[in-house]
């Protein structure tokens, strides 16, 4: 490990190391600057799920309540369609057609009013989607929100034909009032299908830069048959609208009035779409290092105990919780800085001995399946996929942004032991240390020939 520290030129004194035993019952095996506070990336998103699964349950699920508010006459509502959300992290598009064919099963094709929309349960800051790192339209930079719909994004799939020299483009959700270009020419030279595919969302010159229209100046190469390309829609704030509207239609319903904001009704709810289960959700999170997801789980525990406070979840309500929850369950005097929940930040500080705290705290807890299982697998699946770990032997969550490298999680040792791993690299090479973090697994697993 040393030798591919140096070769990747990030000095020992940038790097800090835990391997100890899961069960904490012995000295660690390894432990270098365990102590120092340092930024975890997405390894942070370990402090939110495990927090998650023992405050609310393996079993916690979001529920989104709709109301119909008037009587239903040949098939139109004489009244308003109310949607409220609770910080689902995953109304995906599927559940979004599923929740207006509820109200299709009701009778309704025509809705004489409105769609109203309740996004009151968060109360997020605004905030700039390029401020982090450049990236508007990248889906991972959309910020949370209480009735956060198909992530706010646009799902754009690119399929060559070139019998016809073009490619078709299909967008979900379509969205009403943007004008979506369905077809883009081939590229002349791959026309026939020969070459490599290479960067085609490059050639195909996209302009977002109206959210009324999305257009491509490009062409697109045969040769990449089929490709998805998912992007974050450029005016957020009427994504929900545009999004549900358009689908209304596109399953022929139809809308008299517009998708606004509003407020729900008090009385129980006419019927209500369910998430899947917490455990289900924080593998999205954790293998594939979902921030968005991240942030919406966040932002629950951040929610009011007693259902009669209508005090809104905000960021500063869900580090207060999780703040309260860590004392209470790890340290009372020494927690770690905590930002949105998601690691995508600058001002998360935990050090390698809390990270070993937490997981040892899980590795004790009745949801430890849940937790290890939703942590990507060395070399098999998630963010780890590509390891050059010579086994999977670990389950590890890793972590990366300008200038920071990390992992941290559960190695399955060749002796049978299980240890927790941590790993942490601030450094401006600090991309450059994936190789010696694979030795380092490489190591923790072979505790059985004396390493």
């Amino acid at each position: 490990m040393l030798t591919a520290l140096k070769r990747a030129q990030v000095p020992p004194e940038a790097m800090a190391v835990l391997v100890r035993d899961a069960d904490g019952r012995n000295a660690p095996r390894l432990s270098h600057r365990a102590e120092q506070a340092m930024n975890p990336a997405s390894v942070m998103k370990l402090v939110t799920t495990t927090a998650a699964l023992d405050l609310l349950g393996p079993a916690y699920t979001w529920r989104t309540p709709v109301w119909v508010d008037g009587p239903v006459v040949n098939g139109v509502l004489q009244g308003n369609v109310i949607i409220q959300g609770q910080g689902d992290p995953k109304l995906v598009l599927e559940k979004l057609w599923l929740l207006l064919r509820r109200l299709q099963g009701l009778g309704i094709h025509t809705i004489a009013g409105d769609i109203l929309l309740d996004n009151s349960a968060f109360e997020v800051p605004a905030t700039d989607p390029a401020e982090f790192d450049g990236e508007p339209l990248r889906p991972y930079n959309v910020a949370p929100d209480a009735l956060l719909i198909n992530f706010k994004s646009v799902v754009m799939t690119f399929t060559a034909d070139p019998q016809a020299n073009s490619a078709s483009v299909q967008f979900d959700p379509p969205l009403s009032g943007v004008q979506l270009q369905t077809s883009v020419p081939l590229s002349p030279a791959k026309a026939g299908g020969n070459g490599s595919c290479g960067n085609y969302r490059a050639g195909l010159k996209a302009d977002f830069s109206s959210p009324l229209s999305i257009r491509f100046n490009g062409d697109y190469p045969a040769s990449c048959g089929e490709k998805v390309w998912p992007v974050a829609y450029t005016d957020p704030a009427s994504y929900n609208a545009r999004a549900i509207q358009g689908l209304w239609h596109d399953m022929g319903g139809k809308l008299t009035g517009s998708v606004r904001n509003g407020d729900a009704p008090q009385q129980p709810a006419t019927f209500e779409i369910t998430s899947p289960t917490l455990a289900e959700v924080i593998r999205d999170v954790n293998k594939f290092s979902n921030n968005v997801m991240a942030q919406q789980i966040f932002l629950t525990l951040g929610q009011p105990a007693s259902p009669d406070n209508a005090r809104p979840a905000s960021p500063d309500s869900a580090r207060a919780a999780v703040h309260q929850w860590w004392q209470r369950r790890i340290s009372a005097t020494k927690v770690p800085t905590i930002d949105n929940g998601s690691g995508l930040s600058r001002h998360n500080r935990i050090s390698a001995q809390q990270l070993g705290q937490l997981l040892q705290l899980a590795y004790a807890a009745p949801y430890m399946p849940e937790l290890m299982s939703s942590l990507p697998l060395v070399g098999v699946d998630g963010t780890l996929k590509r390891s050059q770990a010579s086994s999977a032997s670990a389950h590890l969550k890793t972590g990366s942004l300008k200038h920071v490298t990390a992992l941290a999680g559960y190695v399955h040792a060749a002796s049978g032991k299980r240890y927790v791993l941590v790993a942490m690299v601030n450094h401006p090479n600090a991309a450059a240390v994936r190789p010696a973090l694979d030795a380092l697994i490489d190591w923790a697993v072979m505790d059985n020939q004396g390493q």
